[in-house]
């Protein structure tokens, strides 16, 4: 009798050891696998999936990376994240950080003002096409060209998506952060994490700016 309680004991305990090995296992994200578990406010939603519909016709006709993009939603204040890595096949955001807009040449821009004018200081809204790497006078720096008749000049105003120690990598509102002469600025730890995806695509990826 004792013997069968000890097998019977050392039984259960291997089964309940085995178990939660299996639980924790599932909750480890597999290689290569995209977690997405940001959740964000409906509006924010409604007009990621709004433009996600237009941006699958758009990449899928210009030859664009058809399973990821970049939205950045400057109707969200800059110090809450809004520049989104999102998944197109999934439809759902992959991941979120926060980045610059321009100050229009102004000591401090008030409010959302956008140009296309080149020197205008300004962010411009559109579709960019994301091109190749290069080392610029802020580090590793990405050319951007500008695909509606909105933002046609970005390529000449030198505006590009690059990092800046003044970009924190968490959310600071309901504190603003810096602006920019035009370009998408973000943290350099968030432009690793995009330079990985941007690297990595077989095909160019789209950069979408809206309001």
């Amino acid at each position: 009798m004792k013997r069968s309680f000890l097998l019977l004991s050392s039984f259960t305990g291997v089964l309940i050891i085995s178990c939660a090995f299996l639980y924790i296992s599932n909750l480890s994200p597999k290689k290569g696998t995209i977690i997405t578990r940001l959740t964000f406010p409906d509006k924010i939603t409604e007009r990621l999936a709004l433009h996600a519909g237009d941006a699958k016709q758009f990449v899928k006709q210009h030859q664009f990376n058809k399973a990821l993009c970049l939205f950045v939603d400057m109707s969200i204040e800059s110090g809450k994240k809004r520049l989104f890595i999102y998944d197109l096949q999934k439809d759902s955001v992959v991941d979120a950080g926060l980045v610059t807009h321009g100050r229009c040449n102004e000591s401090w821009s008030v409010g959302r003002k956008y140009g296309n004018k080149i020197g205008c200081g300004c962010t411009s809204l559109g579709k960019y096409r994301i091109g190749h790497p290069y080392k610029g006078r802020f580090g590793l720096a990405y050319k951007l060209t500008g695909l509606d008749t909105t933002n046609n000049n970005a390529f000449k105003r030198y505006v590009v998506l690059h990092a800046h120690e003044c970009v924190p990598e968490d959310e600071v509102h309901p504190y603003p952060i810096c602006q920019s002469d035009g370009c998408p600025t973000v943290s350099r730890v968030f432009l690793k994490k995009l330079a990985g995806i941007i690297d990595e695509s077989p095909q160019p990826v789209m950069l979408w700016i809206y309001d």
